[in-house]
């Protein structure tokens, strides 16, 4: 099968599903297919959701008035479905964004409104959600993403450079959503290469996360499997984990996966900043030429792979960890003094695999030993990353948590 017809399956029948918790949370699946399906790059993708779900969450707030808003602009007397307004702001973001899946889009939108009684309600829907999602692609038309590409590979003439180009290096000249400026969290440099601190990451990483590592335990190596998928979809389940608990509702969880997506985004924005200033070089590099780095405590292996195959980019700071940090602080925004519940979620990169976690920090710290484990992160980077997530983490509560 074309892996649009498998996605339009998949679509179809979480839109059919009866265990859901509510339209937000069917759709958050259904645009995870869509988007794990496309072209995307990771950095791409975690725009796409940004966009899309500051889109679901302005639809469903225009009717609910949950968090704020104008009432006055739908009275109580123009009823409007919630349900509408979400499927049709999903659509009209989606195709603009993700239009390789149309079919696939298509399919799941029209099994959505087939649920959906017709009537003024879902005509009144359909058009706040459609004028929510094309107000959310005009504020981010001109965010940067487009930006003409300038990297150039540091050589001199005449002299071979491995030659891919690295991931998005136009990306710290975006607008973020949260923070002032891409520059706004950026750390401190990367430990110096004659310190003790850089000898402790490198033997560190060179052990662990060796291709053929001796010391790397078996669980070791299946956190490093699990978190190995770069998309940003893995996220979501352990966002779905909170949103489909009982008494939440339908605005609450459109917040949710906006004030996550938002600050995924710009946590991406921060990280390609610190990676593209600092130009720090990955183990793979770092280990084979551990001769030359001026410390006698870091010796070289000639030949020295990681686990995995080392993503395109800088190494400082790790990408995975932000993330995972400001996803951290927003579900603890969002759970606030309640239990946290089992938080679950499953990796591409693992076959479907899941793993569970108890606790948000729990979640949180795997990501970051993953990393390392994986052989493409040393675990300052990983320390420092983290920091900086916490800190978009922080941003996104003071926009969107601030009333009940």
């Amino acid at each position: 099968m074309k892996p649009s017809i498998l996605i339009s399956l998949a679509a179809l029948a979480c839109l059919t599903a009866v265990a859901r918790a509510d339209v937000v949370t069917d759709w958050n699946i259904v645009a995870d297919d869509i988007v794990d399906a496309s072209p995307l790059t990771t950095p791409e993708a975690n725009r796409v959701f940004a966009i899309v779900n500051t889109a679901s969450f302005r639809a469903a707030n225009a009717i609910t008035h949950r968090y704020g808003g104008n009432p006055g602009a739908h009275p109580a007397s123009e009823a409007a479905s919630v349900d509408a307004a979400i499927a049709a702001a999903h659509h009209l973001t989606l195709s603009g964004l993700a239009p390789m899946q149309k079919a696939a889009l298509e399919a799941a939108y029209a099994s959505a409104l087939a649920k959906i009684p017709d009537g003024a309600a879902k005509v009144a829907g359909l058009k706040i959600g459609e004028r929510e999602a094309a107000a959310t692609l005009a504020l981010r038309a001109n965010d940067g993403a487009n930006a003409a590409e300038t990297y150039r590979p540091f050589t001199k003439p005449g002299v071979y450079v491995p030659t891919g180009i690295p991931a998005v290096p136009q990306w710290p000249g975006r607008k973020p959503w949260l923070m002032k400026g891409a520059t706004q969290f950026r750390p401190v440099p990367p430990p110096a290469l004659g310190s003790a601190l850089w000898a402790r990451d490198f033997n560190e990483i060179k052990a662990v996360g060796a291709q053929a590592s001796s010391v790397r335990t078996a669980e070791q190596t299946a956190i490093a499997r699990f978190w190995e998928t770069r998309r940003p979809t893995i996220y979501h389940g352990i966002l779905r984990s909170v949103a489909n608990q009982p008494g939440r509702d339908v605005t609450q969880n459109a917040r949710l996966f906006m004030a996550a997506a938002q600050a995924t985004d710009d946590a991406i924005i921060a990280v390609f900043d610190a990676k593209y200033a600092f130009n720090f070089w990955r183990p793979i590099t770092a280990i084979r030429n551990g001769d030359q780095d001026g410390n006698d405590a870091t010796e070289r292996a000639a030949a020295w792979l990681p686990l995995i195959d080392t993503p395109p980019h800088p190494e400082y700071p790790c990408a995975h960890c932000i993330v995972a940090a400001a996803v951290g602080a927003v579900l603890a925004a969002d759970i606030g003094d309640g239990p946290t519940p089992l938080l679950t979620t499953t990796s591409a990169s693992a076959g479907g695999a899941a793993r569970s976690w108890k606790s948000i920090d729990e979640f949180v710290q795997e990501v970051s030993a993953a990393r390392i484990y994986d052989g493409v992160h040393y675990r300052n980077s990983t320390e420092v990353a983290v920091v900086m997530g916490r800190k978009i983490g922080a941003l996104a509560i003071a926009a969107h948590y601030s009333k009940p």
